[in-house]
């Protein structure tokens, strides 16, 4: 499966995604307190779409070989584990009538160790890092909300260049469905697909995973539409 087609569309964003934060740093740097060695964007939970889970699991795929892929894969089961059982308890709790809003309160507070991150809190994927991860220490908005990281310096109630976290997720999912269209995939909800970083790396993204339609199966599918 050939995907460089999306995969351009998606750093083509990442791109924007840098060009904004750098401004704002540039605007505001003694606001922006990113720096080598702070990983505390590094625990947050967050999905990664359809065209951006591909993206990364072809770039560790590319990149990581032996003991530096045999240590991410374990690091990504321990994370995902940890994950799903946070996602349990939330579902639970929202089956028994728990208000959405606080159970997603809660599920960002919660703080979970990424499997990029080494043992020197370095980020070992760094260069191919998510969009989130770009974008997180400058101020963005999100559903209305602001949010700003909590090590910033950046004032409550002040006005500063902000990051439309809603555009940029509207994109991503615009690549995603035009990807999942073209793989004609039998799964009609793929290109909804939201998955952590843990499961984006454990995932074998095969044309069965995706759905994708055998010859015969799109022939039919053409001459069931035609009828």
């Amino acid at each position: 499966m050939d995907f460089s087609n999306f995969f351009k569309q998606y750093e083509a964003l990442v791109q924007q995604a840098d060009a904004v934060f750098a401004r704002v740093k540039q605007e505001h740097g003694e606001c922006v307190r990113c720096k080598e060695g702070c990983a505390d964007c590094c625990h947050a939970l967050f999905d990664l779409t359809l065209v951006e889970a591909l993206y990364i699991k072809a770039k560790f795929d590319a990149h990581f070989i032996e003991e530096a892929r045999a240590d991410l894969i374990e690091r990504a089961n321990e994370a995902d584990r940890h994950i799903y059982r946070l996602k349990r308890q939330a579902f639970k709790e929202h089956e028994e009538g728990r208000p959405e809003e606080q159970i997603l309160e809660e599920m960002a507070a919660q703080r979970v160790r990424c499997p990029a991150l080494n043992a020197d809190d370095r980020c070992a994927f760094y260069e191919f890092r998510p969009l989130t991860c770009r974008i997180y220490g400058v101020p963005t908005v999100i559903g209305g909300k602001a949010h700003t990281c909590g090590l910033s310096a950046f004032n409550p109630g002040e006005k500063y260049p902000t990051v439309k976290m809603d555009a940029i997720y509207q994109r991503l999912y615009e690549i995603s469905l035009a990807l999942a269209q073209s793989l004609e995939s039998r799964y009609p909800g793929l290109s909804d697909m939201l998955v952590p970083l843990s499961m984006a790396l454990l995932t074998d993204y095969t044309e069965e995973y995706l759905g994708v339609r055998k010859k015969e199966d799109a022939e039919a599918k053409a001459s069931g539409d035609k009828e």
